[in-house]
């Protein structure tokens, strides 16, 4: 470890026993003046039961200071090798203030079994406490980048082997500033030759085998010249973030997850489809109620047209519901209008200018309306309200491995491709944007999408 990792690492201790100490200290002295930090709002009473300064300082202060440091220690904000990224990090840093003055309070309710002798002051220190630690840890990471960027701490990074390092990997090394890429050996007497010019810092290596005699030499060799080891699992260079490490007894394994959609994010994700479902097929019942009639006042019955799609996994059929848009006898005119496809790039059927639909049911899917119905799909737990686009049987069996991937989560009533140009993207594109939603997976992104979906729909954008 550097040098500098550990100078840094350290200084976040004193900082921190700073900022509490400081934001306990001006708390105080608010309270004594009766100033409120909010302005022209008045919150404090004139009554005060602040004890002495000097008691203050050392039955609450310096123990208060201490329960802070141990909390955030507890939330590894020390660590001498910084993992966290700077968004974590103040995450944490909001935490430990949280935590921080929760047990001040149980300490004071549960054990003193009195109230504390100020709450707004408690108020105001927890504030000042989380403004000032942000604030010097910001500093600190300035101070920190800008050592880096003239050399001061970085860390030489050397890859080795018969295989070349992941662009993906070599394209990180190279813009992350806390590195210096010194390239690639194919051989481990090349590391030997590269340690003599400039010291290095960790060895990447392209291709470990255990079994191999100059793999076992590399470490070997880094362990007796102290350089970090490490190497690049070759299966799953392509989807670092899905990755975990686990045990089975005694031994350690990677594991890789298809997507972060799994244990509690599925139940939130379901959650929200069912409570999101009902409440919009309340809200628009009185639309879909106007639709159905219009339908049925200009081309009669079936009002709903029901489509077989695939499900979650690729091992259900779901029902697709929608109102329908087409002529009543449009699935036998398909097979005479396949060669008129525009789609060429996949398997996807489609024509401009459908000469099936319907003039009523050309507005219905200007404006995605013909899909309204899919919300009974997300009650009974068919669809989500984001995922990816669902799939026809005879479309997935043209699919190749790795287009399957898109069964890994629920289909959707809209999603990132939909989004993204809907039956003007190509295909590809579209199976590379379900992917990318699968690997990435985010409450956030969710409503990130569904806030997205309204001016796409609203504007008609994308659609045939």
């Amino acid at each position: 470890m550097k040098r500098s990792e550990i100078l840094f690492g350290i200084l976040r201790i004193p900082l921190d026993t700073l900022a509490c100490l400081g934001a306990l200290l001006i708390a105080y002295k608010l309270r004594v003046l009766n100033i409120d930090l909010i302005p022209n709002v008045q919150l404090l009473t004139t009554e005060s039961n602040l004890p002495p300064l000097s008691y203050y300082l050392t039955h609450f202060a310096v123990p208060a200071v201490l329960v802070y440091i141990a909390v955030s220690a507890s939330l590894q904000l020390y660590a001498l090798k910084i993992t966290l990224g700077p968004w974590r990090e103040m995450g944490r840093v909001i935490l430990a203030s949280l935590l921080w003055v929760a047990l001040i309070m149980a300490w004071f309710f549960l054990v003193q079994r009195q109230l504390f002798f100020s709450r707004l002051l408690l108020v105001h220190a927890t504030f000042l406490l989380t403004m000032f630690v942000l604030l010097l840890r910001t500093l600190t990471l300035l101070l920190q980048r800008q050592l880096l960027g003239r050399g001061i701490g970085k860390r030489t990074v050397l890859s080795c082997g018969s295989s070349s390092l992941p662009v993906m990997i070599e394209s990180e090394l190279l813009r992350d500033v806390r590195y210096h890429y010194l390239g690639h050996e194919i051989s481990n007497a090349g590391v030997a030759a590269q340690q003599h010019t400039e010291p290095i810092d960790l060895v990447l290596h392209t291709d470990p085998n255990p079994t191999s005699a100059s793999a076992a030499e590399l470490i070997e060799y880094c362990r007796s010249h102290q350089i970090g080891y490490a190497f690049v699992p070759p299966v799953f260079t392509d989807v670092p973030h899905q990755l975990s490490i686990g045990h089975l007894g005694l031994v350690p394994i990677l594991r890789f997850e298809p997507t972060p959609l799994d244990g509690w994010g599925r139940v939130f994700k379901r959650l929200v489809d069912f409570v999101a479902g009902w409440l919009l097929l309340i809200v628009l019942s009185p639309l879909l109620l106007l639709i159905a009639l219009l339908i049925f006042c200009t081309s009669g019955w079936p009002i709903f047209f029901v489509s077989t799609r695939v499900g979650q996994y690729g091992r259900e059929r779901i029902p697709l519901l929608k109102f329908r848009t087409m002529c009543k006898n449009a699935e036998q005119k398909k097979k005479d209008l396949a060669h008129l496809s525009h789609r060429t790039d996949g398997p996807l059927f489609k024509i401009k200018n459908d000469p099936r639909v319907t003039p009523l049911g050309r507005i219905l899917r200007r404006f995605s309306l013909d899909e309204l119905p899919q919300l009974l799909n997300v009650i009974l737990g068919h669809l989500s309200l984001v995922g990816p686009r669902p799939h026809l049987p005879e479309e997935v069996a043209k699919y190749t491995q790795l287009q399957k991937r898109v069964f890994t989560v629920r289909p959707g009533v809209t999603g990132f491709a939909q989004i993204s140009g809907r039956s003007n993207l190509p295909f590809e594109e579209e199976m590379h944007l379900d992917m990318r939603y699968i690997e990435d997976w985010s409450l956030a992104l969710d409503l990130w999408i569904l806030w997205r979906t309204v001016f796409v729909v609203v504007f008609g954008k994308g659609a045939d």
